[in-house]
């Protein structure tokens, strides 16, 4: 059911399918899981692997809700606790309404050391949370025992660390290790020789790596290779060996070398034997040891439980000590023998009872992705051992009473238990900018709602805002939303939904979009409001507007995104972090043009061509037509126009474009058979008359040879399902531009059929356009309605619409011109789209590191706190770096400022421009040299009339922006070096008038 479920329901799991592939997917709605513990990692485990679409979900929990999991489970309410209400029990219906797709039941049956484990075997993965650790042993030995072994997942958070562990069988195999695209690999030579050494283009890096494995095709001479494997060993960037070539025939040239993915088979140890001699992921390299240091640690927390049948209480010195000689115990029985880290052995002590509700979303996210490895067998799994830690909470908070940390009786226990009274206050007093709504932004309002933030006082709130409707898509991985949603706002049912996490939460929703035109709204005033703005966006520019708004109101801004498995964090910090703009990503590689025109040479050129032709024929020319007739609204005052001499920009093609006007649907399918011709025929056959076959360059060299690809005409065949697709298609869109009825029965043509004869008279553009027009007024077809079109607006989300097909069809036509692999439907559809793949496992993961930065931003930590974060779970990688320290840019005499720094000027109504300069040169030790705003130059002493500037008043020179009483200048200094350029300085903020006269500060 699962299974035919997902074929049908694709709009669901469209952007999910494109991170795991139609196997996986397949693999996943044929799994069952069991799952023990519903407290708050529970709990995310269990929404991120129903989203994903298992067929069936167990969760098992012994335990009665109390207070403390309001703080960590989003899914427990008041009424629960009140109720007397089973963990899983109270859970489950909010499980079941995540994806109606997934089977979910509830267990409460006692699950101890006396258990019969069969039961289990009816499941291919079992995960375990706040479960003792001799009875985890002995339900990962059952697991391991079966045949085939069932997959053994353990995860726990005790207050500020978190743990995971995996055990996947004796042998575990993966077809395909990091869901990468197959790398493909344009050859400039190959010698003859032992071993054979293959050289790439210079502008084509392999990016291989030894021991893999490729493939060749499309190789003149040596034409042996075509089709063979072979293993390669990297010599350098741009080639790599093979095996012998020496006797082979010479490479003449061409060829492409296509990675291959082989299987690679994971060994996993049980979980007893990993106890004592752990295999572990490092994830922060600044504290290489710290994972051995938390194993001995949490062993020693699990030997307490075990002891004293309860956890650490919390502040306990007693506890402590005891928990350290625990410690010391266990380290000499591991293998060379570790040492015990104090610090953390007593903070775990010390925090152990609470829970920190971001630090559970991460490892949520995590310990999920390895749940869909374990049932799919896609990407590579955790061997064996993760710990995430964030010590760096704590570590600044040694001084703080132990009474910070007592539980007070509300919802925030479990997290004060970790951070501390004063901290929790700080998070509810906050006032917080939420940039987006989609599947980041339903986390990061999930984890707001958790730590209290926006509950305080009356002053505290988090805004959100977002311009989108809620579609179908979403619902796989932004969690908040329900099929009854669809359609809907996202703002404004995230922020409803919000508050059924906590009703105390002041969520106000916005419909904005945040950019210079909503300026009025989102002012400085705004900004300087908001203790900490997070986005949640998916496109760069919004996230660089959005910075430059938050570096000129001096407030922090903490950063995220995902893309697929893929996932980052940047927490950028007034005077301390470098911002967002300090440093710019690559710009993407734009296809040449040439390419796309005549020498495409991969997929991806195809499909955008294809995209190309869809804006041209049915967005960009309807456009240009529509607005012609908008300026010249009747046909015969356009013709008058022209028959006495006037030129009207764009006519001639307006008017070619309305004498062929299909009117029919027979005429509709005649357009898009003679864009056939002329697309995969006509055009194929002017380039090989241009450029034959055997067409040499100046140094002999073959003209078609790699990437060049010669095109072959293609013969219209209505048998051909490729064939017909594009003129049903192609006839489709231009009948809706055209707005002409049409049918699903495609008229056959005349095979002959051509374009029309130019008419003779003459090649003037001008003549042939008064023909073309008289004869359409003559005929009737000119008419009002005639002299409009529909513009089509590209959609891929609309599987009705035809965009998709259209750019289908006409993408592997021209790939089969070219000899180039087609793409099937899904490829064609993300690449055209642009469309970002995403899961819900990552988006998790980074809105709880996220989360994690926000406490840090809330208790002023100092720079050395903060981290940022990159991970890609396939692989999988998790990799903490410190945040860039701002940069000080020294201008002389000791004076140096950043880009957090503003100096300030006020004048008054009569300020003349050497009145600023003067005010400058008092305030801050330094002469300008130039003063500029924006890209206007105010005063530039060598411009002719600069000097003369002097005396004009600022209020004539500059004026302020909208809803703003200063405008922002750049001032430059001279150097300390004679010969050195002038150097820019701060912006220096000028106020029209004085604060004691506006009242401004």
């Amino acid at each position: 059911m699962a299974a035919d479920s997902m074929e049908i329901d694709d709009a669901l799991y469209s952007r999910q399918r494109y991170v795991l592939g139609d196997t996986a997917m397949q693999k996943m709605a044929q799994s069952h899981v069991f799952l023990s513990g519903m407290g708050g990692l529970g709990v995310e485990i269990a929404k991120n692997i129903v989203l994903a679409g298992i067929k069936a979900l167990t969760i098992h929990d012994t335990k009665l809700c109390r207070i403390w999991d309001l703080g960590t489970n989003f899914f427990v309410h008041e009424d629960d606790i009140l109720n007397l209400r089973n963990r899983a029990e109270a859970t489950l219906h909010h499980i079941v309404e995540l994806n109606p797709h997934v089977q979910v039941i509830s267990s409460v049956a006692p699950l101890n050391e006396f258990t019969d484990l069969s039961f289990l075997s009816q499941y291919q993965c079992v995960i375990v949370t706040e479960m003792k650790l001799s009875l985890q042993k002995k339900i990962n030995d059952f697991c391991h025992s079966q045949h085939p072994p069932i997959k053994f997942i353990s995860a726990d958070v005790y207050g500020i660390w978190a743990r995971l562990f995996c055990d996947f069988g004796d042998e575990f195999e993966v077809l395909d290790t990091t869901g990468e695209e197959p790398k493909e690999i344009f050859i400039s030579n190959i010698s003859q020789s032992n071993p054979g050494i293959v050289t790439c283009l210079d502008n084509n890096p392999h990016k291989l790596e030894t021991g893999q494995y490729v493939t060749f095709r499309e190789i003149n001479g040596m034409s042996y290779l075509n089709g063979s494997m072979h293993q390669i060993t990297v010599i350098s960037p741009y080639s790599f060996s093979i095996g012998n070539t020496a006797d082979m025939e010479p490479y003449l040239h061409g060829g492409i070398a296509v990675q291959i993915k082989t299987p690679k088979i994971f060994h996993f140890e049980q979980l007893g034997k990993q106890l004592i001699n752990p295999t572990c992921l490092v994830a922060d390299f600044s504290k290489t040891e710290a994972p051995l240091q938390i194993h001995i640690a949490m062993l020693a927390l699990n030997q307490f439980q075990e002891d004293f049948i309860r956890m650490p209480n919390i502040g306990c010195f007693q506890d402590a000590e005891e928990m350290l000689k625990i410690a010391l115990s266990i380290s000499k029985t591991l293998e060379g023998k570790p040492q015990v880290n104090e610090d953390i052995v007593k903070w775990i002590s010390r925090t152990a009872q609470g829970s920190l509700a971001p630090l559970t979303a991460a490892l949520g996210g995590v310990a999920s992705q390895e749940v869909l490895k374990a049932v799919t067998g896609k990407f590579s799994p955790l061997q064996q051992w993760l710990y995430i830690d964030a010590l760096e909470l704590v570590t600044f908070l040694e001084n703080a009473s132990d009474e910070e940390f007592l539980p007070r009786g509300d919802r925030y226990d479990a997290l004060r238990a970790c951070i501390g009274d004063t901290l929790c206050q700080k998070l509810q007093n906050l006032n917080v900018f939420l940039v987006g709504c989609g599947a980041i932004g339903c986390e990061m309002l999930k984890n707001f709602a958790l730590l209290g933030v926006g509950t305080g006082q009356e002053r505290s709130m988090v805004t959100i805002t977002d311009p989108d409707l809620i579609e179908k898509s979403n619902l796989n991985r932004q969690f908040l939303f329900r099929p009854r949603h669809i359609q809907k706002p996202k703002s404004c049912t995230a922020a409803e939904a919000t508050l059924s996490i906590n009703p105390q939460m002041r969520v106000e929703p916005h419909l904005n979009k945040v950019c210079p035109a909503t300026e009025n709204i989102y002012n400085d005033d705004f900004y300087t409001k908001q203790d900490v703005v997070v986005t949640a966006l998916d496109n760069v520019e919004a996230r660089r507007y959005i910075d430059s708004r938050c570096l000129a109101s001096l407030r922090p801004l903490l950063d995220s995104g995902t893309m697929g498995t893929k996932g980052h964090t940047e927490v950028i910090v007034p005077h301390l972090t470098e911002s967002y703009n300090s440093h710019r990503d690559p710009p993407e590689e734009e296809i040449p043009f040439c390419t796309l025109k005549s020498f495409p040479a991969a997929t991806e050129h195809t499909i955008q061509w294809a995209r190309d032709k869809f804006e041209s024929a049915f967005s960009h020319k309807p456009s240009l037509f529509n607005k012609f007739w908008q300026t010249y609204p009747s046909a015969e005052e356009v013709l008058q126009r022209i028959k006495s001499g006037e030129s009207l920009e764009g006519s001639f093609q307006v008017i070619k474009c309305l004498s062929r006007r299909p009117r029919t649907w027979t005429q509709c399918v005649e357009l898009g058979r003679l864009k056939f011709e002329k697309y995969f025929n006509h055009k194929a056959l002017q380039l090989l008359h241009s450029f034959p076959i055997d067409t040499r360059l100046k140094d002999g060299s073959l003209f078609w040879q790699s990437p060049k690809r010669p095109p072959f005409p293609i013969q219209f065949d209505f048998n051909d399902p490729l064939h017909y697709s594009f003129i049903l298609s192609t006839a489709k869109l231009f009948a809706v531009v055209y707005c002409v009825p049409f049918t699903e029965k495609v008229v056959q043509t005349d095979e002959t059929v051509r374009k029309p004869d130019p008419i003779p008279v003459s090649s003037e553009d001008e003549r042939n356009a008064v023909l073309q027009l008289e004869t359409a007024i003559l005929a009737n077809a000119a008419t009002k309605d005639d002299l409009q079109m529909k513009e089509l607006t590209f959609e891929k989300d609309d599987d009705s619409n035809g965009h998709i097909d259209f750019i289908t069809a006409a993408s592997n036509l021209r790939a089969k011109m070219y000899n180039i692999e087609p793409a099937d439907r899904l490829k064609t559809k993300r690449i055209a789209g642009k469309i970002i793949p995403a899961i819900a496992t990552s988006t998790a993961a980074v809105s709880g590191l996220v989360a994690l930065e926000l406490i840090k931003v809330v208790g002023g930590y100092p720079f050395q706190a903060y981290k940022n974060c990159f991970f890609n779970l396939a692989i999988p990688i998790i990799v903490f770096t410190q945040t860039t320290e701002v940069r000080k840019t020294k201008i002389r005499n000791g004076i140096s400022f950043t880009i957090w720094d503003r100096w300030t000027v006020y004048g008054k109504d009569d300020f003349t421009l050497l009145d600023f300069i003067n005010a400058v040169k008092e305030k801050y030790g330094i002469e300008p040299t130039m003063v500029v705003q924006g890209v206007k130059m105010l005063y530039v002493p060598v411009m002719p009339g600069h000097v003369k500037r002097l005396k004009l008043t600022m209020q004539k020179l500059v004026k302020p922006t909208a809803n703003k009483k200063y405008v922002d200048l750049t001032v430059s200094f001279a150097p300390e070096t004679d010969g050195e350029e002038d150097l820019p300085g701060p912006p220096v903020r000028y106020y029209f008038a004085h604060e004691n006269d506006t009242g401004l500060l």
